[in-house]
């Protein structure tokens, strides 16, 4: 039998070719350790800053700030002629209606105060006297009131000349101030009575009705959308992604405006937040995060 025997360099490809084998076989059990989890697609964003206004809201009724009754001075007289109706503006002094004395002769009623005449008995031939029913109405310098109720919690958020954004059934939105607060509530419901003066020229009829929105200050903090928030047995939490994987975080939340809901603990600014949270989600599963804006596209 003949042995060949190999020379160095031909022990030196050998040991080559197989440390190339052991490489190629351990490198794919080296890439699958080190790779990372996979899992479901899910939606994310970045939990950013934002600034909420505190507002209050006061829905009511617009009544007359200040009615003036108008009569005769004397008692037997009768109405002979009418100038105004209901629903007119008026001027301080305007004639309304002239009367007929019993002894003969005329004298003419005025408006006291300038305003809009909210309603009227007087017409041609009926009786007036200075103790009867008022011949007119006067809502005294066209100056109205939204009162409404608020509760006790936000009765202290609320100051005198707060302005005020009014929103009025057949009127639309007007300018408003808080003019006064009441300093009791109502021992059932707890709500508290507000007076906001409303400033407009335009025609507003009495009761109707009214809602109002008072800035009271702002906060600003991390804020993420409704979507991103969970409430359950565990308490409100929102999911986020570290690590390819979720990790579920209990917060505490503040104001909310447009969607969007402030988070006073829990989170902050730059965490990455499953944008639309769910029940199927649970701690730990590995996920593949995918921006907003990308989804989107």
């Amino acid at each position: 039998m003949t042995y060949f025997t190999a020379s160095a360099p031909s022990r030196r490809l050998f040991a080559a070719a197989v440390a190339g084998l052991l490489c190629l076989s351990t490198s794919p059990l080296a890439a699958d350790d080190e790779a990372p989890p996979k899992g479901a697609a899910v939606t994310v964003l970045k939990a950013a800053k934002s600034c909420f206004a505190n507002i209050v809201e006061v829905s009511g009724t617009i009544i007359a700030r200040e009615e003036t009754q108008v009569r005769p001075e004397r008692m037997g007289l009768k109405v002979a002629e009418v100038m105004v109706d209901a629903g007119d503006s008026v001027t301080a002094g305007q004639v309304l209606a002239r009367l007929t004395l019993p002894e003969g002769g005329q004298i003419t009623v005025q408006a006291p105060v300038a305003g809009v005449i909210s309603a009227s008995t007087a017409s041609v031939g009926a009786m007036a006297s200075a103790k009867g029913e008022a011949l007119f109405s006067i809502i005294a310098r066209s100056e109205f009131d939204l009162v409404g109720m608020v509760p006790t919690r936000d009765i202290a958020k609320l100051q005198v000349n707060q302005t005020a954004r009014i929103k009025v059934i057949g009127a639309g939105e007007v300018d408003g101030r808080v003019r006064r607060l009441s300093t009791t509530v109502e021992p059932n419901s707890q709500l508290a009575q507000v007076f906001l003066g409303v400033t407009t020229n335009r025609r507003l009829l009495v009761n109707s009705s009214g809602r109002a929105q008072i800035k009271t200050g702002q906060s600003c903090g991390v804020s993420v959308p409704l979507t991103a928030i969970l409430y359950g047995s565990a308490g409100t939490v929102v999911q986020v992604v570290r690590r390819a994987r979720v990790e579920t975080r209990r917060v505490e939340t503040g104001l909310m405006s447009a969607g969007q809901v402030e988070i006073t603990s829990g989170l902050q600014e730059g965490d990455i937040v499953v944008a639309r949270a769910g029940a199927l989600l649970r701690e730990g599963d590995p996920v593949r995060a995918v921006t907003a804006s990308a989804d989107t596209k």
